[in-house]
């Protein structure tokens, strides 16, 4: 599989395929599946406390695709160092650790934890959370925010920092460019949107909420725009997501200027999907004779 090869931050992934923060659990849940086809995984979103996540119902299924409103549900830094870390460190992929809080000193306190775990090989800041100092405003919406936490976050580890961006903003480049100003090692985009669907019989929203976030194929042309324009707008690299299901999919958003992708809803389907994609990506590069999968990164700017 040399050709679908690609490299992140100085180090080869086996593909440019990982399964993103939220559906591969801590890792250990998947042990049936064959890791050979990932590049590697990001784990469930991490906050210094565990969270018990939001009431039920909170996972709804629409037409083209998943609402969720789980509420960032985990165990907690401390569980994850010491007992979940032992059991996925040697289990192939290389492992990111996705993580959250709702100020700055949270923000600082989990990089800084989760930067001393040595398998680790990058942070992935969720900075769609609230920061409750200033009135509740997502710090993912203001580009000045941004910039001062990804620069504070950064100096509390040595691991690659990837500021994961939310879609729920007017410009996510101006929020892309801040990041990377701030020290950012690289960008992923996009996080779900904001959606909600009601059940016609009994009137009443399918979600506890009842707001959720959308993920699935009905995002995927917003999400390769959203690469697009950010790639134009940043130099550092870029990991698309949003509707991915398909190799065809994956080569869409390389070719917006994504290095790789992070597959989301499509493992609620198919566990195995990304074997499946692997597989299909070898086979368009050796139809279409290319030698390396990231020669096509940005094709399209």
């Amino acid at each position: 599989m040399s050709a679908i090869k690609v490299r992140l931050f100085d180090a080869e992934l086996k593909t440019p395929l990982i399964p993103a923060s939220g559906v591969w659990g801590y890792g250990d849940e998947y042990d049936f599946v064959n890791n050979e086809f990932l590049g590697a995984f990001s784990t469930k979103g991490l906050s210094i406390k565990p969270r018990e996540g939001n009431p039920v119902p909170r996972i709804a299924e629409t037409e083209c695709g998943v609402l969720n409103s789980v509420g960032l549900q985990n165990v907690g830094i401390k569980c994850f160092i010491e007992e979940k870390m032992p059991k996925i460190k040697d289990l192939g992929p290389k492992i990111i650790a996705n993580f959250f809080g709702n100020t700055e000193e949270e923000y600082m306190d989990a990089a800084r934890s989760l930067g001393a775990v040595k398998e680790l090989f990058a942070l992935e800041m969720n900075v769609s959370c609230p920061n409750i100092k200033t009135g509740g405003i997502s710090f993912g919406q203001d580009p000045k925010m941004i910039e001062k936490l990804t620069s504070e976050v950064k100096k509390q580890s040595k691991k690659p920092l990837i500021v994961k961006l939310t879609p729920n903003v007017s410009n996510i480049p101006a929020i892309a460019k801040a990041a990377e100003e701030g020290g950012a090692d690289a960008i992923s985009l996009i996080n779900t949107v904001r959606g909600m669907s009601i059940d016609i019989r009994t009137g009443k929203p399918s979600l506890a909420t009842p707001i959720g976030g959308y993920s699935g194929k009905g995002i995927k042309p917003i999400a390769v725009r959203a690469v697009y324009e950010t790639a134009k707008a940043v130099k550092i690299p870029i990991i698309g997501m949003g509707g991915i299901y398909t190799a065809e999919d994956v080569v869409e958003f390389m070719m917006a200027g994504a290095s790789a992708v992070q597959i989301g809803s499509a493992v609620f389907s198919d566990p195995n999907i990304c074997e499946t994609i692997a597989k299909d990506l070898r086979l368009y590069c050796q139809e279409n004779k290319i030698k390396d999968l990231s020669s096509i990164v940005g094709k399209a700017l």
